[in-house]
C-alpha cells in the first residue's frame, strides 16, 4: 500500500493545480465538441428566412434573396419540394396555427398562402394571393385565430379571406423591420422601426399601446414562450435586449458577446434560452440569465448569419446565411 501525507502544508500549490486541470479538461471539451451537424444544400443565393412549423417537427421552411421557397424534410435531409414565391428577397415565412398551410412574404407586395403538403404530380402554385399596399418586410401569424400580421411602411393586420387589411398601425417609423405575435396574450403583438423605436399593439384597441426609443434600431423582436411578459431585441449595437413589457424603462438583461450587428433572434421552445445570428458570421446561445453567451457556433464558410431557428422540439438550431446554405446544430 502506499501511503500519502495528506498535511496541506506540504501541498502548498494543490489547490491551483486543480484549477489548472478543470480549466484544461474545459477547454478540451469545448476543443472536440462537435455541435455541426449537417447542411441543406440547395439555394443558390442567402438564405435570408426560415421558420419551422410549431406543431410538426419534420418540415422546415426556407426562403432566399432570389424569391425560391423550399420545404425540407428535416428527418431525410432532403428538399420536399420548392417553388419560385417572389420577384426579389423573401422577406417573412409564418406557419399558420394549425401547422397545415404557411404564408410567406416579399418586396414585390405579394402575400402568398402554400400548402406545406401540396397535390403530388402537379404544378406547385400558391392556395391564395394578396397583394399589399407597400412593399413587406416580415410576417407573422396569430397563435389562434385565423389573422396575420406583416410590416412595411406600417403595420397591417390581414384575413386571409380578405383583398384589404383588417387594421393598419403606423406610429412614426418610415418603415417597420419586424412584427411578432404574443404566444400567450395573443391580441398583442411587437414590433420594431427604422426610427429606432419599439411598439407594442392590442388588436382590440384602435390605438398602438406603447411606444419607447432605443439607441440604436433593432432588427427583430421575439417574445418568450413560457415567460410572455418578455421579449428581447436584436440591435445594431451588437447587443440582445431583454425587456418586460410591464417596464419598459430599463432593460432586464443586455446580453452581450457579438461584434457585429446582431440581424436574428429566437427563442427555444423551452424559453430558458435563445439562439442570435450576426453579420460576424456566428451563432450564440445565450441563457436567458445570463449576460454572456454560453455557447458559439462558427465554421469557416460561413458568412453572414441572415435568420436562426429552434426545432420544434428544442434539440437543434437551424441557420440561415449568406454563403446559400442552411446548418444544423
Amino acid at each position: 500500500m502506499v501511503h500519502r501525507n495528506r498535511d496541506p502544508k506540504l501541498h502548498p500549490f494543490e489547490r491551483a493545480r486543480e484549477y489548472t486541470k478543470a480549466v484544461v479538461a474545459t477547454k478540451l471539451e469545448k476543443i472536440f465538441a462537435k455541435p455541426f451537424i449537417g447542411a441543406l444544400d440547395g439555394h443558390t443565393d442567402g438564405v435570408y428566412c426560415c421558420t419551422s412549423i410549431r406543431s410538426k417537427n419534420i418540415p422546415f421552411i426556407s426562403g432566399a434573396c432570389d424569391g425560391e421557397v423550399k420545404v425540407w424534410d428535416l428527418s431525410r435531409r432532403t428538399c420536399a419540394w420548392s417553388a419560385m414565391a417572389h420577384a426579389g428577397f423573401v422577406r417573412g415565412l409564418a406557419p399558420d396555427s394549425k401547422g397545415n398551410t404557411f404564408y410567406s412574404c416579399g418586396e414585390d407586395k405579394m402575400i402568398k398562402q402554400w400548402a406545406l403538403e401540396p397535390p403530388k404530380n402537379m404544378e406547385i402554385e400558391p392556395i391564395n394571393s394578396i397583394i399589399a399596399p407597400h412593399a413587406l418586410t416580415s410576417i407573422d401569424h396569430h397563435w389562434n385565430d385565423n389573422q396575420f400580421a406583416t410590416s412595411g411602411d406600417a403595420v397591417c393586420i390581414w384575413d386571409p379571406t380578405r383583398a384589404e387589411p383588417l387594421h393598419t398601425h403606423k406610429w412614426g417609423a418610415d418603415s417597420v423591420l419586424s412584427v411578432k405575435f404574443n404566444p400567450a396574450e395573443a391580441c398583442l403583438l411587437a414590433s420594431t422601426g427604422t426610427d429606432r423605436g419599439v411598439c407594442l399593439y392590442d388588436l382590440r384597441a384602435s390605438q398602438p399601446m406603447r411606444k419607447f426609443m432605443l439607441a440604436m434600431r433593432s432588427n427583430m423582436v421575439a417574445w418568450n414562450p413560457r415567460e410572455p411578459n418578455y421579449f428581447i431585441l436584436a440591435n445594431e449595437d451588437h447587443n440582445v435586449y431583454q425587456f418586460d413589457m410591464r417596464n419598459l424603462n430599463t432593460a432586464l438583461k443586455i446580453h452581450k458577446d457579438h461584434v457585429g450587428a446582431v440581424m436574428s433572434v429566437a427563442y427555444s421552445p423551452i424559453g430558458r434560452e435563445f439562439a442570435t445570428g450576426s453579420y460576424d458570421r456566428t451563432i450564440r446561445l445565450f441563457r436567458t440569465t445570463e449576460g454572456r453567451s454560453r455557447e458559439i457556433y462558427h465554421t469557416k464558410r460561413m458568412q453572414k448569419v441572415f435568420s436562426v431557428c429552434y426545432s420544434s422540439d428544442a434539440k437543434y438550431v437551424l441557420s440561415g446565411s449568406d454563403d446559400t446554405n442552411i446548418r444544423i446544430w
